[in-house]
């Protein structure tokens, strides 16, 4: 039986970019606005936070945002956050501060899913072992160093695994080298399959289209963990969410209310 209580997606701000960020091939010259978005599971056994958006002080600080977002080594232009879109402060509507959150679960250590890390340095934080060695190199621009050069507790994982009975990390390598995505049983609802990265938009769902970033350009990979994932929803009979879509959030976005 599952663990899972409550679930709620948080937006924790927006990225106005090229759509061939998303979609490997297609949309150039298109510009989406894409929710860079959190996820609270709450369970009998405590707090789980799937990503944790950007770093709101790198945002903020013109200076910081210059340095790591407003430069040519940085293609993708800097994200819009406000105050109100940190995640301690949607946790304090729930009634909640950081310390309430026992696991953070990284998809992936790019700057607009694990640069809130500084916000929870005291939960464990776990990653697959692939992503953190990737961030480390690091393997492209979307990676930022100080993100993940922070006194954390950190879980390192090398394989699929439950956190707790009905959350369930999935592998889903291809945007990243150690991208990983998660099934959460809900105690009435549908199971829901949080992609992550490894599908932005619903597009890249139902046309099996890559993302445009590729880790060493392993399209193949990439799709492959589509497929992967798209087999697992028709198995579990799950709903399976696309990371960044806003149409899609906008019509799956209840907050403070929840799924359960």
């Amino acid at each position: 039986m599952t663990q899972v209580t409550k679930f709620w997606p948080i937006l924790t701000g927006t990225h106005r970019y090229e759509k061939t960020l998303s979609t490997r091939g297609r949309g150039a010259g298109e510009y989406i606005d894409a929710p860079i978005l959190a996820y609270l599971i709450e369970t009998r056994n405590g707090r789980i936070l799937f990503d944790v958006g950007c770093d709101y002080h790198k945002i903020a600080d013109t200076q910081l945002r210059q340095h790591y977002y407003e430069n040519e080594a940085f293609p993708f232009g800097p994200p819009q956050m406000s105050e109100e879109q940190r995640l301690p402060n949607k946790l304090e509507i729930l009634g909640l501060s950081p310390l309430d959150v026992d696991v953070v679960f990284c998809s992936h250590l790019h700057f607009d899913h694990a640069g809130g890390l500084c916000e929870f340095c005291h939960a464990d934080v776990h990653v697959h072992q692939r992503e953190l060695q990737a961030a480390q190199e690091p393997a492209d621009e979307a990676y930022f160093a100080s993100d993940v050069a922070l006194p954390l507790n950190w879980k390192v994982q090398t394989g699929e695994y439950d956190l707790v009975e009905g959350v369930r990390a999935i592998e889903s390598p291809g945007h990243t080298a150690g991208h990983m995505s998660m099934l959460i049983e809900l105690p009435k609802g549908r199971p829901i399959l949080l992609a992550g990265d490894a599908a932005d938009l619903q597009e890249n769902i139902d046309q099996e289209v890559a993302p445009g970033l590729c880790w060493q350009d392993k399209e193949v990979l990439a799709v492959a963990s589509i497929r992967k994932l798209k087999q697992l929803s028709r198995e579990h009979r799950a709903q399976l969410w696309p990371n960044h879509d806003q149409t899609f959030f906008e019509r799956h976005n209840p907050f403070p209310n929840f799924y359960e």
